[in-house]
């Protein structure tokens, strides 16, 4: 699993998040539950579940809508938001050319980073994003990467963007 989270051209604070979640190191409410058996353990971005790193990142309905805005077109028919089913395609590349595989793992760990913050924004008192502007923060997360990786002519990567761009649904 740690190709699919340690990668040459990553964001350090992106994959360290990542990282955390793949060990379910995050102090989701359902390992929090356990060093205080009072604590409110509800989903605070969909309110219909217990938070748990599963719920949270590819079964909530806020975030799944996020997750599929950001990789259904990269992903096409392996589209997934099985956390195991998707390290496994980050760790293996699963016939995905390089640019492919690149703009999905780092659509990844945008997504984990993007909802982990929502959710400790909102666990702190702050109100819901609306869902729309998380997906146009994340996505221009993506552009921007991709930018820079163009600008750096980082090799095989050069018509990543225009591949990102061609993948939005």
């Amino acid at each position: 699993w740690a190709r699919g989270i340690w990668l040459p051209q990553a964001t350090p604070k992106f994959a360290f998040m990542v990282w955390l979640a793949n060990l379910n190191r995050l102090s989701t409410m359902e390992r929090v539950i356990h060093w205080n058996p009072g604590a409110d353990d509800e989903c605070v971005l969909c309110k219909n579940a217990r938070e748990s790193r599963d719920h949270l990142f590819f079964e909530c309905s806020y975030s799944i809508q996020l997750w599929e805005n950001l990789v259904k077109g990269i992903m096409e028919s392996s589209y997934t938001s099985s956390w195991s089913e998707i390290m496994r395609l980050a760790a293996e590349g699963c016939n995905m050319d390089r640019k492919r595989l690149f703009c999905f793992r780092y659509a990844f760990h945008i997504a984990i980073y993007g909802i982990w913050r929502e959710r400790n924004r909102v666990r702190h008192g702050e109100k819901l994003m609306p869902i729309t502007v998380l997906k146009k923060v994340t996505d221009k997360r993506v552009r921007n990467k991709l930018s820079v990786m163009r600008a750096k002519r980082v090799k095989g990567m050069e018509d990543a963007l225009q591949l990102w761009f061609g993948t939005r649904v």
